[in-house]
């Protein structure tokens, strides 16, 4: 038999005063037949100030301004090539990071990219909790952005929820009006700058106001402006509850050493409300004000022990902060903890933080070969790629003098910034003829000129004499090469030697 046990739950302080969370409140008013959906109870997080709020909104600002100035980078590369420094290019099949140039045939980059930071996220993860989930994610960041902009029009927690209570009039209209309008606004420059990563953002920012803009970027634009204003501005906390899967998944990182945002139980219980004259004797720090239930933008008590809405944003520490300075008691009552730490502390041993555990140094050493192996290859790419391919009919000619010619068709990539010359030879028996169709000329070796960052194809004559045949399949190669560089492709001479007259 298996037993599972749940971690968050079971660290949970074992106490029965304290607030009722949205998260709670929309359980306790759900169809009590059972029904499949519940319905959301609003929630109307309340500014704070301290400094988890302040490293909020510089990770909002920087993150979004990287989000819409990216596109706008302009970034110098010869002749006709594109000068977005970043840029997904599928009309040429080219993905430019500025000095980094990808083709088709490298799509493992981006697959060790995505392993990298799927290994860097499960490492944050195990040692500081949903840290990506409260300061950087997108849905985080433009939920942020999106409630600032509510306050600006219909001011702070009670204020709206007093608004959003009183009979529709001038003033909440256009105060409705002008929140949901500049939502629009924003969702929509949100979807227009993720266009501007597909196409020369100057010359799109032209043709899709005047209608000749490609159909794909009205369409993903349209898109990205629907999700952004329903996922920030209508569902925020339920696209992290129902929607994303990382709060199930993150679980399986996490332990009893993990930094997370934390109640220190050990030290506020037990909670009550406090008089300015009466003393802290026989009870604990926290004064049952609700504050940080307030300050959450998933609408859940921090004091009912970790939970799977908690996004470790830290706004209950600034908002707790701000009661303990008042109440003249110590700050930290919440803060980043461990579980580990707070129970040490609650039976009177010292509390101990281990970083460095199995999972950590699993995730860290990962990282460290997955991101060795992504820089040795990003340093070794071959600025030359051949493939050759033999021709399936006729897989050969014998000529008139007894010699045999094979047909191949030579793919030479380019994958530099300037044009290049190459040589190719066959490296095969001796005696072979090169020769192109409908040139004239003909030897042992061929020039071909491939211009930058091109791939030609060239239609190649390989004819050997009599004498040079011993057998039906003889193993060759082409080999093609500047003075720099050199690429060398194993192929196939069929001479039909066992059939010879």
């Amino acid at each position: 038999m298996t037993v599972v046990i749940d971690r968050t739950r079971a660290s949970a302080p074992k106490h029965e005063a304290g607030p009722v969370s949205a998260a709670a409140r929309a359980r306790k008013s759900a169809d009590p037949g059972g029904g499949l959906y519940k319905p959301r109870a609003p929630i109307y997080p309340k500014l704070v100030h301290g400094r988890w709020r302040a490293i909020k909104w510089a990770v909002m600002i920087v993150t979004l301004a990287i989000y819409y100035i990216t596109p706008w980078i302009r970034w110098d590369r010869p002749g006709v090539l594109p000068d977005q420094a970043v840029l997904v290019d599928f009309a040429g099949r080219r993905f430019y990071f500025f000095d980094i140039q990808l083709w088709p045939q490298e799509v493992h980059f981006i697959t060790g990219l995505l392993v990298l930071s799927a290994l860097a996220l499960f490492l944050v993860t195990a040692l500081f909790g949903r840290l990506w989930c409260g300061y950087a994610c997108p849905q985080t960041v433009w939920t942020d952005l999106f409630i600032y902009v509510e306050r600006l029009f219909e001011g702070d927690r009670n204020a709206r929820m007093r608004l959003d209570a009183a009979p529709w009039s001038l003033n909440k209209a256009w105060r409705k009006i002008g929140k949901h309008a500049t939502w629009l606004g924003i969702a929509f420059a949100t979807g227009g700058a993720w266009i501007f990563y597909f196409h020369d953002a100057p010359s799109l920012l032209r043709d899709f106001w005047i209608g000749q803009g490609p159909v794909t970027g009205y369409v993903f634009c349209v898109l990205l402006t629907f999700t952004t204003y329903i996922f920030a501005g209508t569902m925020r906390e339920q696209v992290c509850i129902y929607m994303c899967p990382w709060p199930r998944i993150q679980g399986a990182m996490l332990d009893a050493n993990s930094l997370q945002v934390t109640y220190r139980y050990d030290r506020g219980e037990p909670r009550g409300a406090h008089k300015k004259s009466a003393g802290w004797e026989g009870r604990g720090d926290c004064v049952d004000c609700h504050q940080c239930v307030t300050a959450c933008p998933m609408g859940i008590d921090i004091r009912d022990g970790a939970q799977l809405e908690c996004i470790n944003c830290g706004l209950c520490i600034d908002a707790c902060d701000e009661i303990m300075l008042k109440v003249d008691r110590p700050k930290g009552l919440i803060a980043y903890d461990t579980d580990a730490a707070v129970e040490a502390r609650a039976a009177g041993k010292p509390a101990v933080y281990r970083l460095i555990r199995s999972r950590t140094v699993f995730y860290a050493v990962a990282l460290a070969v997955v991101g060795a192996l992504m820089t040795w290859g990003l340093l070794n790419r071959p600025s030359l790629d051949v493939h050759v391919l033999h021709d399936r009919n006729p897989v050969f000619v014998r000529l008139h003098d007894g010699a045999v010619r094979n047909g191949y068709t030579i793919k030479i990539a380019n994958r530099t910034f300037q044009a290049q010359t190459y040589t190719v030879a066959f490296d095969g028996p001796k005696g072979a003829i090169l020769k192109t169709p409908g040139d004239a000329a003909s030897g042992d070796i061929l020039k071909v000129e491939v211009p930058a960052n091109e791939v030609r194809a060239v239609r190649v004559f390989v004819t050997l004499p009599p004498e040079a045949i011993d057998a039906a399949n003889m193993s060759t190669a082409f080999v093609v090469a500047t003075s720099a560089t050199q690429a060398r492709t194993e192929t196939t001479f069929l001479s039909g030697a066992a059939n010879a007259p």
